[in-house]
């Protein structure tokens, strides 16, 4: 539901909402909804998070597999520090060194997808009697 409300939002405004690391993000905020890496804080936070780094490390150095390394782990340690730690973040990192893409990135479709996916989760989660999504959302 939330790939496929992503996707036909990308096509309909033909904006690049969507990215790999949203399909781990997912098997997150939809198969284990209570977990503390699925929450809304982590999810816009720790994407939007890895993509500014990334943004960061790609115009100050380059893509080189050592600012690959630099960009990721940068991500985790801010994302660690913040408490928005979301694994599929570490692969947000690498999308942005390995595409390369402008500071738009952090808008559409780090933040934009990233709540797109959220509001999904919301709305399924919550049809279900015996789930309650998000558990926080700071």
């Amino acid at each position: 539901m939330g790939i496929t409300a992503t996707s036909y939002l990308a096509i309909k405004t033909n904006s690049p909402l969507l990215m790999a690391p949203f399909g781990a993000t997912s098997v997150l905020i939809f198969g284990v909804p209570d977990s503390p890496l699925a929450q809304p804080r982590n999810v816009i936070g720790g994407n939007f998070l890895a993509a500014l780094i990334s943004l960061v490390v790609l115009q100050c150095v380059g893509a080189s597999p050592w600012a690959m390394g630099v960009a990721v782990s940068s991500a985790i340690a801010l994302m660690q520090i913040t408490g928005t730690l979301h694994p599929p973040s570490g692969a947000v990192a690498l999308v942005v060194m390995m595409t390369k893409p402008d500071w738009k990135f952090l808008l559409t479709p780090a933040f934009e997808g990233s709540m797109i996916l959220v509001f999904c989760a919301v709305i399924f989660n919550n049809l279900a009697a015996e789930r309650t999504y998000p558990k926080h959302w700071l």
